[in-house]
């Protein structure tokens, strides 16, 4: 842990300057704009120093904006003799809403009010915080918050908490360093830095925000304890003409599969598994017809299912976004006639018309929950009127996804509108199969009963 206080000598402004020449523009990985941004701060003042112009300019390209202030940053001045720290904390948290006004006016302001300097004991608070704010659709969202290795116990621990929910919801992290450019050093600029250049409108917006927080750029008065926190030269670093994050990006569901099949032929060992060989088996017997006429089976793989559905159909549309895996298959079907392969994923790439079929097994947790909904509606309205929607998926957490095959299962009995006309339940994994309302089974269907 680095060892500071806010009256050491900053590092010189030009040293950084210099040292920030060349990195990599934060559009270099994040080339489009968000949907929506959570922004987190330990405390009020983080949000403008660190991230104010970049919420300035997205708050003007249209970006929907929420910021938590975890802390009311009480503890900023202990030694004052003419404000207790509830009287700070009230000072603190109208600076902040008038900041906050300022960059972003349309913003939402979430005030969690936690012990100043005492995050790591509240972590669960702040996850908790975080998770309602964010929501469960997390399609289109960026997160920032303070850098995990700041050196300030409350901006890691805020750092720390918003990269597990980052890393868990699959969307991309910015980290704001505060501190960094006050205690480090060139050689401390971590490799994953990114830059952000602000217009004049972000870079105006930005230094009016940052002076409304009197308490932290000006003497809260003229007495012992008082004392300006932050002087002109720790403030320098944040008048820069652009702002500097640690960039996390997940890899997208493309690259992922790109990365399992470059290491082997078979990621799941379909063909040497019993488990897989007995969970297909039982995904083939619950189908209650022997013959379809189409077959959409989206996450084809290898292809291994995909010839036992082609022996049962006129024609399948196997789909995959892996080209490698695709290729695969292509072999593996080489002479199997009714099979088109495609690459793409759903809900994008749905293909057109109907099908009697839709077999979707093992990929609908690597959705994000908006395209889950999505792929739900595509699925109803794509199923012929005697058509039959077959889902398999294990039942285990998957890490760094956000979906359970639970989850998924769910969404479908509950959304689609289809009604279930069997199930398959065990620890590991989970079959339904639905249909149209009213469901009917295979011997009422055949008169045997």
């Amino acid at each position: 842990m680095v060892s500071f206080t806010h009256r050491d000598t900053t590092q010189d402004e030009a040293v950084w300057l210099a040292a920030l020449e060349g990195v990599p523009a934060l559009d270099s990985v994040l080339p489009d704009k968000p949907a929506r941004l959570v922004l987190l701060a330990a405390h009020p003042d983080d949000e403008t120093l660190g991230a104010g112009g970049l919420m300035a300019a997205l708050a003007a390209g249209g970006t929907s904006i929420d910021v938590i202030v975890a802390t009311a940053g009480e503890a900023s001045h202990p030694d004052s003799v003419t404000h207790t720290p509830r009287q700070l904390a009230e000072v603190r948290e109208r600076e902040v809403r008038e900041a906050v006004a300022v960059v972003a006016p349309q913003a939402r302001l979430h005030l969690l009010g936690l012990p100043d300097g005492e995050l790591a004991a509240h972590r669960d608070e702040l996850q908790g915080a975080l998770q309602e704010i964010a929501g469960d659709d997390t399609t289109g969202l960026w997160l920032a918050a303070p850098w995990r290795n700041d050196g300030h116990t409350d901006h890691d621990t805020a750092g720390e908490t918003a990269a597990g929910f980052a890393a868990a919801a699959r969307i991309p992290l910015l980290e704001y360093p505060i501190w960094l450019w006050h205690w480090g050093t060139p050689e401390d600029i971590p490799g994953t830095l990114r830059v952000a250049e602000l217009g004049p409108s972000a870079a105006d917006a930005k230094r009016r925000a940052m002076a409304a927080h009197h308490s932290q750029v000006r003497p809260l008065s003229d007495q012992p304890g008082d004392e300006v926190l932050l002087a002109a030269e720790v403030l320098a670093h944040f008048e820069r003409p652009f702002e500097a994050f640690t960039v996390t990006v997940p890899l997208s569901p493309r690259e992922v599969f790109q990365e399992l099949y470059a290491r082997s032929a078979d990621p799941w060992n379909f063909e040497g598994s019993f488990y897989e060989h007995r969970k297909r088996a039982l995904t083939l017997a619950m189908l209650p017809r022997d013959r379809f006429a189409r077959i959409f089976e989206p996450g084809c793989s290898i292809g291994v299912l995909t010839g036992e559905l082609a022996r049962r159909s006129d024609s399948v549309v196997a789909m995959d976004l892996s080209r490698r895996a695709l290729e695969l298959a292509a072999e593996r079907l080489n002479g199997v006639t009714g099979v088109e392969l495609v690459e793409g994923s759903i809900p994008a790439d749905w293909p057109d018309g109907e099908f009697d079929l839709v077999l979707i097994s093992e990929i609908g947790y690597f959705l994000a929950p908006g395209q889950l909904q999505a792929a739900v509606q595509r699925a109803s309205e794509t199923l012929s009127p005697d058509g039959v929607l077959l889902l398999c998926h294990w039942r285990h957490p998957n890490e760094g996804w956000p979906l359970t095959g639970d989850d998924v299962h769910n969404a479908f009995r509950e959304h689609s509108g289809l009604e279930l006309l069997s199930e398959h339940v065990e620890e590991d994994f989970r079959i339904d199969v639905l249909v149209h309302p009213p469901a009917q089974s295979v011997a009422r269907r055949e008169g045997i009963r």
